[in-house]
């Protein structure tokens, strides 16, 4: 095994070297003839053209454009020059319409060569499993009548090309290249038959076989045009399979399908037709898959296979040792302007390439412990050898997020699936206490770390993008450490402390990155922002897995404020996006997860603690930001400070209420009514922070209206089935007259709906006139609750207890103050809606006076009520006359006028 290693590791260094050798040594020729030209056209001499078909003693000179300079990829713009319209499309695109056509028009007119190219190459092959006259011959002579009528067709091929040409003007057109691919394809079949049917000789002298093969392929490529690399191509693709046969170890067949991509990327890279290396990657994917399908048990070789081909369709394309991609990057197409350069041929080969692999190794089942740590190392591999290896290839910056967030989702799949290496990890301490500590996480987060500290190398030696490798150093860590929490949860295994130790030595190292960055950056606190921010999240991840329910509540606020005030300090404006995450998270544990259920049972110190620490930290988490420009943040902040401390003082008010043992925070009248505040609060945050704008708003509508549905259904269930005017099985007010839970169940949410509605300005008008209008509805039904409590006392508030003539008539003398007070706001504010409603409560005083009060009041009572009336209206009216003689254009009149 180790010499067959050795031997491709010989072939992967030689092809490109072979590659390059030809490309310089043509270059150089072609500059000699261009000077030769240039020199005759200077002396005035005629050039002369080039002919139809190449003299037989030299080959014909290729077709393609002009070598550009070494620095420039091939199948760039700047080898077809042409305006950057956005009709024209970009250079060895493929997939177009235009191609597709011609492709079509030339099998409808020469579709009879390539089924004679097919019929050759099977003829080449049957010959080598039927033998000739029957099996008359021996298993070594069906090979060597195979490898000879392969190498006939080869120099006929090449015999036809020499004598007669094969360009579109002979009649022998493409008959060359029938003829030699069929050659190839049955040289080929005859080694794999010696190999596979006969076992005539070993993997290494078929793989040797293989490359010198290979080899021929890519001399005739270069002269015989595309169509001999495609049948070629498709040709040795097909023929382990057509071959047949049994092998108890078929993986070095990966090698074979290895050579046959260097291969036809080899031709590719020079004579530049684009679809060939398409063809050469589709090809080598489709067949390793097929083998691998058909012998599961090959499955590592099929995952170094497909590293190799990623790495291989990164290097032969741009001809480089170092591959130096340049231009645009496939992540720019998505911000694309008209006019703008599309990435390169190269760039798109090794992009798709890398995508394909990256899924393979990432979504792949390892079912040992040595084949998860191959998927490990071999995305890990990728991913550090993109950051390194292929720092000069600028376009190719963005595949390196490819196998990195492969990497972290086949360490998370392998934990949610129950992978054998979790399974290994998980029972460790099963059956021996004093087995030795498991450094498989330990091992993971290392590596992990180790692609952060190259990620921020790339950042310090970066020209562009520097931030975003920035934040590639700071993500990708702290994500490798989630998936392993997520699915893994070492600290069942390991211990909490132990684990939350790796979260902290994490947040050392982004630590570390942070002041590396800002002693580089000086004022550009990009970076440094954005280090600090995960190290903060490391620190919070370490939180999680340690602390109790409180402990990390308040340790989220404390890391809110350290947040608000290294923002202060150092002005790092990206630290808004964590503020932003942690005002998130704190409100989802106050209310959601532990949230009000907690609240309702937990011990009132540890509880007024909890959310009494989350409003003064955001208090001053608000002041830290206030004097910067964090509109957001500020805002988040100013918002949750509102709701969190109404949400303390309402739970405790609930838990005081609670101890008296009279009903409870969801059957009780007074614990509806905090609970609605609670909502309520919530949901106006929420309004306060439509003025944000942006897409977030429509969640925030969203969470708005939940928020706002939740309160008002607990609102109807106070002003219904645990109103005790109402229901005989509802809880009693408790406390004395007005400062009793009546005011607790209503005129508190009706308190804190106008105070809420006066704060936010920025409130839309309906849902403004809609809140003041369940708050004066609210505070007129606690009026009433109340006068009938003064009145009748706990005992009597059910309905069906009646009225007394005291109540009614205090009933009457409240409609008439409301009336006037709210008449004689409406002449100071002159405000017509205002004294239509004075007006509005003034009648429905007067309807009741003659309607009720008359037949339900006796004695000096009724008289009271009726001289309350009559006075009333009159102050009523001489104040309204008084009025509009004050404010009239023509100034005030005497009133016994």
């Amino acid at each position: 095994m180790e010499s067959l290693l050795v031997l491709v590791g010989l072939i992967v260094l030689a092809i490109p070297v072979a590659i390059i050798v030809l490309l310089v040594g043509h270059t150089r020729l072609r500059r000699r003839v261009e000077q030769l030209e240039q020199q005759l056209r200077v002396l005035g001499g005629d050039v002369p053209e080039a002919r139809a078909a190449p003299p037989r003693s030299e080959p014909r000179k290729p077709t393609e454009k002009p070598e550009k300079s070494p620095k420039t990829a091939p199948w760039s713009k700047a080898q077809a020059p042409q305006p950057a319209t956005e009709q024209s499309p970009p250079a060895a695109v493929v997939f177009r319409e235009d191609r597709f056509a011609a492709l079509s028009t030339w099998f409808k007119e020469n579709w009879f060569y390539a089924v004679s190219a097919l019929s050759l190459a099977l003829a080449g092959i049957f010959l080598v499993q039927y033998g000739v006259e029957n099996g008359l011959l021996p298993p070594s002579a069906r090979v060597i009548a195979a490898l000879l009528f392969g190498a006939a067709l080869i120099v006929a091929g090449e015999v036809i090309r020499r004598r007669f040409g094969d360009d579109e003007s002979s009649a022998t057109a493409y008959l060359p290249s029938v003829f030699s691919g069929a050659g190839l394809v049955t040289l080929f079949g005859g080694i794999l038959a010696a190999r596979q049917l006969y076992n005539l000789i070993g993997p290494e002298a078929a793989l040797a076989a293989m490359v010198v093969v290979a080899l021929l392929g890519l001399v005739l490529g270069w002269f015989h045009g595309p169509l001999l690399a495609a049948v070629g191509l498709i040709g040795a693709f097909s023929a382990p399979f057509v071959v047949g046969g049994t092998s108890e170890d078929p993986s070095w067949l990966y090698a074979y399908f290895f050579v046959i991509a260097v291969l036809g990327l080899g031709i590719d890279t020079v004579r530049r037709w684009a679809w060939i290396s398409v063809l050469t990657l589709f090809g080598t994917y489709t067949a390793c898959l097929l083998l691998v399908l058909s012998s599961p048990l090959t499955e590592p070789d099929y995952l170094i296979c497909v590293t190799a081909l990623a790495v291989i369709a990164i290097a032969i394309p741009v001809r480089r040792v170092w591959p130096d991609h340049g231009g645009a990057m496939i992540s720019q197409i998505i911000r694309r302007k008209k006019g703008d350069a599309w990435p390169e041929f190269p760039t798109r080969l090794g992009f798709g390439a890398i995508a394909v692999s990256s899924a393979i190794l990432s979504v792949h089942w390892a079912d040992s412990s040595a084949e998860f740590w191959l998927g490990v190392t071999l995305l890990a591999g990728l991913t550090l050898g993109l950051m390194l290896w292929g720092r000069r290839a600028e376009a190719l910056k963005d595949a390196t997020a490819l196998p990195a967030l492969g990497l972290v989702w086949f360490v998370l799949v392998h934990g949610w699936d129950n992978g054998i290496v979790l399974r290994q990890f998980a029972e460790t301490y099963a059956e021996t206490a004093e087995a030795d500590y498991p450094w498989v996480v330990t091992i993971l987060i290392m590596l992990g770390a180790a692609m952060s500290v190259t990620a921020a190398w790339r950042s310090m030696q970066a020209h562009t993008f520097p931030a975003v490798w920035a934040g590639a150093a700071a993500v990708f860590a702290p994500a490798l450490a989630i998936a392993l929490e997520v699915g893994w949860h070492p600290a069942t295994v390991i211990g909490a402390y132990p684990w939350a130790l790796h979260g902290i030595a994490l947040g050392v190292l982004m630590v570390i990155f942070a002041e590396r960055f800002a002693r580089v950056d000086g004022d550009k606190r990009m970076r440094a922002s954005l280090a600090t921010l995960s190290a903060l999240s490391c620190l919070t991840f370490a939180c999680v897995i340690v602390l109790s329910s409180a402990a990390l509540t308040i340790a989220l606020v404390a890391m809110v404020v350290v947040a608000a005030a290294l923002d202060r300090k150092f002005t790092l404006p990206p630290l808004s996006w964590f503020i932003w995450a942690g005002v998130f998270t704190v409100t989802v544990r106050l209310v959601l997860n532990p949230g009000l259920d907690w609240a309702s049972t937990a011990p009132v110190i540890e509880m007024a603690l909890v959310y009494s620490t989350a409003t003064v930290g955001f208090l001053i988490g608000w002041l830290l930001i206030r004097p910067l420009d964090r509109p957001v943040a500020t805002l988040l902040l100013e918002s949750a400070a509102w709701a969190t401390g109404g949400i303390l003082l309402s739970l405790l008010l609930e838990r005081w209420l609670q101890s008296f043992g009279e009903g409870g925070a969801t059957n009780s009248h007074w614990g509806l009514g905090l609970l609605a505040i609670i909502w309520l609060l919530l949901a106006f945050a929420q309004v306060q922070r439509f003025e944000l704008g942006g897409k977030l708003n429509y969640a925030r509508y969203l969470l708005a209206a939940f928020f706002a549905g939740h309160g008002l259904f607990r609102l109807a269930q106070a002003l219904a089935e645990a109103n005790p005017l109402l229901s005989t099985v509802a809880p009693p007010v408790l406390g004395p007259p007005v400062l009793n839970t009546l005011a607790v169940a209503y005129l508190l949410p009706a308190l804190a709906i106008g105070f809420s509605v006066w704060r936010i300005r920025a409130t839309p008008l309906w849902l403004k006139r809609g809140s003041w209008g369940l708050s004066g509805l609210l505070a007129v039904v606690w009026l009433g609750l109340t006068i009938r409590h003064v009145w009748q006392g706990a005992a009597g508030m059910y309905e069906g207890n009646g009225v007394t003539q005291p109540e009614l008539y205090t009933y009457t003398m409240a409609l008439l103050v409301i009336g006037a007070a709210l008449f004689y706001q409406s002449l100071a504010r002159r405000s017509d809606l205002m004294r239509k409603a004075g007006l509005g409560v003034i009648g429905l005083a007067v309807a009741k006076v003659f309607l009720i009060d008359i037949a339900g009041l006796g004695g000096l009572i009724r008289v009271f009520s009726l001289l309350a009336l009559g006075l009333a209206l009159a102050g009523l009216a001489w104040l309204n006359r008084w009025a509009k003689l004050r404010h009239s254009p023509q100034g005030a009149e005497p009133l016994d006028h």
